[in-house]
């Protein structure tokens, strides 16, 4: 296995299966691509620069997304299989080829984890320790551990007429055992099952006293293994797996037969753990006997069946992590300056008059966002707070900023996404909670999801009102604003901010939208607006004038817009296309997409921001967007597209956001004109990171492990 993953350690398709069938033959597939980015995360994991608890983290990633991909993105390639179909978008060919890759991949994860993880985890003083390695005195402490905290908790259920198979839920931890011998009445009943309860930790560390000097660790899968006999009195164990089903899991509610959306997705939030049943992992050593009966109960086929040499959830090692105070085996601390455009002002809204500001997260901190609405929280001359929140997470001082503002009796009205995915949750809690306190909260459109990210302020100043407005690519989450690149923007410019007003008044009301000055909007205008864009740029190429469109964004699989994208290459566009994830456009193909370069980017941080940039000879634009270039971001959400138009600060976000990702020499991959994802980097680089490169501009790090 390379150190940093070459073009040959990812997964490479022919030309003829990597393309779409479904009538675009020419376009990738988007769930391979999906696959070859995974791909691309799993290259750090395998990176020897790497520290070795952050390239555990990046294979925690990787299955984390692989649950993800099989909850949403599988059950469509399932029902093909099942209904034996051969000609629709979804195949049986396009799940045989799916599983193969997607089993490639997870067998790569669990060898590099056995092969190269482990030994140097060990080589630092941390070990995972099996039943058979343990000591006299560690199997001690693990047999009391087990019938202190572990054996209270566990039902084994035997399988019998009276007691079916039970409900198991998704990616919930279980046993399956084979039994011999018979149990109190005389049955041979032979197949139990044993639930795992979730409040059970994972990984567990061994006192320092019985460790030997290092840091050592038991996973709960080996302690309840080693303790099976016990669960079951006079029978003998023959046989035994640990076992996880993964589930289908995206909310489906129809938003126009409910009365409470609220309610309804609450209620959906109980069965979501119970959904179709589309992967089954075991261990490697599952008897055939119990993995045939497993897909049996699940009504899964064989390729549906993944086979682990260790773990079969590695995204609860995660817990090893918080568990290990060891920043030697971890990347330098991050320190990011606050923005520095906003500088020691005492009065924000008196340096908003001047300028704009704009910073570039995580380089430079989220607190501009939150110093932002601590100001109109504090400044009794503002009036009203209007907030969208789709991914806030559970413990936000976002949230307890506008409860204070209620308290100061602002007017707060915040639109709630309760449909963002699996932050269903979270989101419900926090509408019921600034309900309760007197907020208005609103959910947006019957329908769409309200992805558009903006926080609105509205100033008393003399004998007028004055907006503010704050808009952003990514989330009001400070959590993840710590690990996600993102482009804040707070501006007073009137007609933005007005724009910004109509846009919340029509998620209120419901009402007609007035044509919005500076802002495109999904689903009205965007889609339209970017075609429009993008086949001008065609057309002045065509008469030989010079054009350049250089694109960031996380997906790109928009059907009208890769066609749009194509034909304006095919006329003479320079088009560069920086696209993290999943991207069906073919790049570099003769004939099709020879002007045409697709570059992914995978670094210490996620690369979530969305730029469009556009140039007609000396005319330049630039728009920051909430919106990826998806189907559904396009018709199926409220999303928002605004333009920078100083050229200082539109220079800026050229030369960080875009054109430092284009000369990137350690953290990219190119796309190849068979769809497939070339290191840039290959062995020792003598050349720099993006990412990195922002860092040494705007933070601090201390330590000896930076990356770059």
């Amino acid at each position: 296995m390379t150190a940093h993953g070459s073009s040959d350690s990812v997964a490479t398709w022919t030309t003829s299966k990597a393309f779409h069938d479904a009538g675009r033959r020419h376009l990738l597939d988007r769930d391979h691509s999906l696959v070859a980015f995974n791909e691309r995360v799993f290259s750090w994991a395998a990176r020897a620069d790497v520290p070795v608890l952050e390239r555990l983290r990046y294979l925690c990633i990787v299955s984390s997304n692989l649950d993800e991909f099989f909850e949403v993105r599988a059950e469509p390639h399932l029902t093909a299989q099942r209904a034996d179909d051969r000609d629709g978008t979804y195949t049986v060919e396009s799940f045989e080829r799916l599983s193969g890759a997607l089993h490639q991949l997870v067998q790569r994860q669990y060898a590099l984890y056995n092969e190269s993880l482990l030994p140097a985890l060990e080589q630092n003083g941390v070990r995972i320790v099996s039943h058979a390695e343990r000591t006299a005195a560690q199997r001690q402490w693990v047999k009391q551990y087990f019938l202190r905290e572990v054996r209270p908790l566990l039902i084994p259920v035997g399988l019998d007429p009276a007691h079916p198979f039970p409900q198991v839920a998704n990616k919930a931890l279980n046993f399956i055992v084979r039994l011999s011998g018979h149990d109190a009445f005389g049955r041979s009943n032979e197949i139990a099952i044993v639930k795992v309860p979730r409040v059970l930790p994972r990984i567990i560390r061994l006192p320092d006293k019985i460790a030997g000097g290092k840091a050592v660790f038991v996973a709960l899968t080996s302690v309840i293994r080693a303790h099976l006999e016990a669960l079951f009195l006079g029978r003998t164990v023959e046989q035994f797996s640990q076992f996880r089903v993964t589930r289908h899991s995206d909310l489906a509610v129809d938003e126009d037969d409910v009365q409470n959306l609220r309610t309804a997705l609450r209620q959906g939030l109980v069965h979501r753990h119970y959904g179709e049943a589309v992967r089954l992992e075991v261990s490697s050593g599952c008897s055939e006997h119990l993995s045939h009966f497993l897909l049996k109960q699940f009504d899964l086929p064989e390729l549906a069946l993944y086979r682990v040499s260790g773990p079969v959830n590695l995204v609860r090692l995660t817990q090893m992590i918080d568990l290990l105070n060891r920043p030697d085996l971890c990347f330098a601390p991050y320190k990011a300056c606050f923005p520095r455009q906003m500088g020691s002002s005492a009065n924000l809204f008196n340096q908003l008059k001047h300028s704009d500001i704009v910073f570039h997260q995580p380089f430079e901190s989220f607190d501009g966002v939150l110093a932002f609405l601590r100001a109109a929280v504090n400044d009794p001359d503002v009036l009203a707070i209007k907030q969208t929140i789709y991914r806030a997470g559970t413990d936000s001082v976002m949230m307890d900023l506008l409860r204070e503002a209620v308290r100061k009796g602002k007017e707060v009205t915040v639109v709630v996404e309760l449909k963002a995915r699996f932050d269903e949750e979270a989101n419900i809690n926090w509408a019921e909670m600034l309900e309760s306190i007197g907020a208005q909260v609103v959910y947006g459109v019957v329908g769409l999801k309200t992805h558009a990210k903006m926080l609105l302020v509205t100033r008393r100043e003399g004998n007028r009102l004055k907006r503010y407005g704050h808009l952003s690519t990514g989330n009001y989450n400070a959590r993840t604003a710590r690990l996600y690149t993102d482009i804040s923007h707070i501006t007073a410019d009137a007609a933005l901010t007005l724009d910004m007003e109509h846009v919340f008044v029509h998620l209120a009301s419901q009402s007609r939208l007035p044509r919005l000055q500076k802002m495109w909007m999904a689903p009205f205008n965007l889609h339209k607006n970017l075609l429009r864009k993008v086949q001008a740029l065609g057309q002045a190429a065509a008469r030989g004038q010079s054009t350049r469109i250089v694109l960031k964004m996380n997906a790109l699989t928009d059907v009208g817009l890769i066609e749009a994208l194509l034909a304006a290459g095919q006329q003479g566009v320079e088009i560069d296309l920086l696209v993290r994830g999943a991207c069906m456009l073919p790049a570099r193909v003769p004939g099709l997409s020879d002007n045409i370069r697709v570059r992914s980017v995978i670094g210490r941080f996620l690369e979530h921001s969305r730029v469009f940039y556009f140039r007609q000879g000396a005319a330049q634009s630039l728009y920051l967007s909430s919106a990826d270039w998806m189907n559904r971001n396009m018709v199926r959400r409220v999303e928002l597209a605004w333009p920078v138009t100083d050229p200082a600060q539109r220079q800026r976000l050229v030369d960080e956001c875009l054109l430092a990702y284009l000369h990137d020499g350690v953290d990219a991959w190119d796309m190849a004109p068979d769809g497939s994802y070339q290191a840039v980097r290959q062995g020792a680089s003598t050349g720099h990171g993006a990412q990195a490169a922002l860092m040494a501009r705007y933070g601090h790090e201390h330590g000896a492990h930076a990356k770059g």
